[in-house]
């Protein structure tokens, strides 16, 4: 061999072991998940990932998408914006091939500027927040519906009963804020307000002026945007304290680590939700989720935060699959934007060129004193 042939050789070893902003047939497929692992808020991503590499191992263990195999590689964020912003920045500069399933609005907002920078695939946060979507961005797919429509839905129960004394405990940060304009704005349209408003800090369950704030202004219900670990801690104190209404979240609190947390004490507690109950097989979706689960077999468990993990693995390896046998960043933006109409399971999934989210569905959920969920 040459010295011109040797360097050549050289060269296309070193940009096959490079990758994934281009993926080569029979390569691995690198994502970059930033999420909390550790810290109160860590089931929300323990979940979410066990989801979707229960989808992955799978999709792996059957010879891949078109041949790529794809590996699910996690950093510890502790639900803090500093450290999801270096967690991005290190999986950009490894260059893996798209981020997936970050967890949480006040990180992912921090890696949004990343994001569009590099012209990086960012699917499927767990996050509703309005300020994710709007303004629109070409590199950031949402499977799920938004806060104002899980508040909206929540809003409309409430004031469909005759309950118009709402009051609003969040999470001061763009959370707890995003969560909080959703409410706000499906009680303007009925020419309400919140009656009462208290706030707890972000990875904290310091919930006490909250309680004082809230409680004595004796709402028909509290609309909790916050994680479970708050959530519970406040549920509990302002029982404590004399309060005997209605307790509703959105989805992001992390439903089943909320009624794990509440135990007994769960019992009536209201969760809207934004993916298909997983709990039993009246969806096709639901029956190949549970199966999935049963066969990963250990500590899989069936869970809302689990299933959203899995569904949008389900969905990313779709746009994957449409992008081709040797598949660039640019031609699974094309891939996953081509999914229109589809209906993955009972789940509708509807993406298109200047529209990045899936889905607006909604639905309510009950915790029982068990520590289980119901619809």
């Amino acid at each position: 061999m040459n010295r011109r042939d040797l360097i050549r050789q050289i060269a296309a070893t070193g940009a096959s072991l490079a990758l994934p902003a281009l993926a080569q047939e029979g390569r691995t497929i690198v994502l970059g998940q930033s999420a909390a692992f550790s810290g109160p808020a860590a089931q929300l991503g323990i979940q979410m990932n066990k989801g979707a590499r229960i989808f992955f191992d799978q999709v792996n263990a059957s010879g891949g998408i078109n041949n790529h195999s794809i590996d699910l590689r996690t950093a510890d964020d502790g639900y803090e914006p500093d450290r999801c912003k270096a967690n991005t920045e290190k999986f950009i500069k490894d260059e893996v091939f798209a981020l997936f399933g970050y967890v949480g609005t006040p990180t992912c907002l921090a890696a949004l500027p990343l994001i569009n920078e590099a012209k990086i695939p960012f699917f499927g946060p767990f996050t509703g927040a309005e300020a994710l979507r709007d303004p629109f961005s070409r590199y950031v797919f949402h499977l799920r519906g938004s806060y104002y429509d899980e508040t909206a839905l929540i809003v409309k129960q409430l004031t469909s009963l005759g309950l118009n004394k709402i009051a609003v405990f969040y999470q001061d940060d763009a959370y707890g804020k995003a969560g909080l304009e959703g409410v706000t704005r499906a009680l303007k349209a009925l020419n309400l307000s919140p009656v009462a408003l208290g706030t707890v800090q972000r990875n904290t369950v310091d919930v006490a002026k909250a309680v004082a704030e809230i409680v004595p202004k004796q709402p028909n219900a509290v609309v909790q945007i916050s994680a479970y670990k708050s959530c519970a801690a406040f549920i509990r104190e302002a029982r404590k304290a004399g309060y005997g209404g209605t307790f509703y979240n959105v989805s992001f609190v992390g439903t089943q680590a909320l009624a794990d947390e509440l135990g007994r004490e769960g019992r009536g507690v209201m969760v809207s939700q934004v993916m298909p109950f997983p709990f039993s097989t009246t969806t096709p979706i639901a029956r190949e989720y549970l199966e999935a689960v049963r066969k990963a077999g250990a500590d899989a468990t069936a869970n809302y935060s689990s299933m959203e993990g899995y569904l949008a693995a389900k969905v990313f390896a779709e746009g994957l699959r449409r992008a081709g046998r040797n598949p660039s960043r640019e031609a699974l933006i094309n891939g996953l934007e081509s999914i229109n109409s589809a209906n993955f399971g009972g789940f509708n999934v509807n993406f298109g060129p200047r529209d990045h989210v899936a889905s607006s569905f909604v639905d309510l959920s009950m915790l029982t004193e068990d520590g289980k969920v119901r619809r």
